[in-house]
């Protein structure tokens, strides 16, 4: 079976902001006929599952307006400086958001976390040989990252709070089983940091 080459005609940004846009796709359908499709462009983002010596992942509890509540989640962050290495990006967001730095970087799971609506993609990396930022160093938290709680879990612990429904948050509960499972598989699925992106 061949695939249909889905081509866009036009484009109508209808709102532009730092993080991302939203468009009007025309897009040709099987057929020939010509169909509009809205979505969010996204700048794309990175997860850190960091694993500990001991077994066990550091989280973080963050408030997130847009579902008015808070969610713990992955340490992670927006792909937004220029010509920045998304493991580099990986990298900056572990030492801002948990003061961590990783001796060790693989990746874990790729995901376009919501494809009907938008084309942002995250990738999660696995961090290990974890040591801390010296205190003169340390990231300024500021807004929403200045009231985040920041808690290490036993990796099958935070398993079980995936599928408690205690965390919700997609990339961290990809990441998590995703670690998990590459634990039980002797880490012989990881993939190098530099890994092309699929597609």
């Amino acid at each position: 079976m061949t695939a249909h080459r889905y081509e866009v005609t036009a484009r109508h940004e209808r709102f532009s902001g730092a993080v991302f846009s939203v468009v009007t796709d025309e897009v040709t359908m099987p057929g020939g006929r010509t169909a509009a499709r809205d979505y969010v462009r996204h700048v794309g983002a990175v997860g850190v599952v960091p694993l500990h010596d001991d077994g066990s992942v550091t989280m973080v509890r963050q408030y997130r307006h847009a579902v008015g509540r808070y969610l713990w989640e992955l340490p992670a962050g927006l792909v937004d400086q220029a010509g920045e290495d998304l493991a580099d990006t990986a990298r900056r967001e572990l030492a801002e958001e948990v003061d961590l730095v990783a001796g060790r970087l693989d990746v874990l799971v790729d995901m376009d976390t919501s494809p009907g609506f938008s084309n942002e993609r995250i990738r999660v990396f696995l961090a290990r040989e974890l040591t801390e930022v010296p205190v003169e160093r340390r990231h300024e938290r500021r807004d929403e990252e200045a009231d985040m709680a920041v808690r290490r879990f036993a990796l099958d612990e935070a398993v079980g709070m995936v599928l408690a429904g205690e965390i919700t948050n997609a990339a961290c509960v990809a990441g998590l089983l995703a670690a998990a499972r590459a634990r039980d598989a002797g880490w012989a699925a990881l993939r190098p940091a530099d890994a092309p992106l699929p597609g």
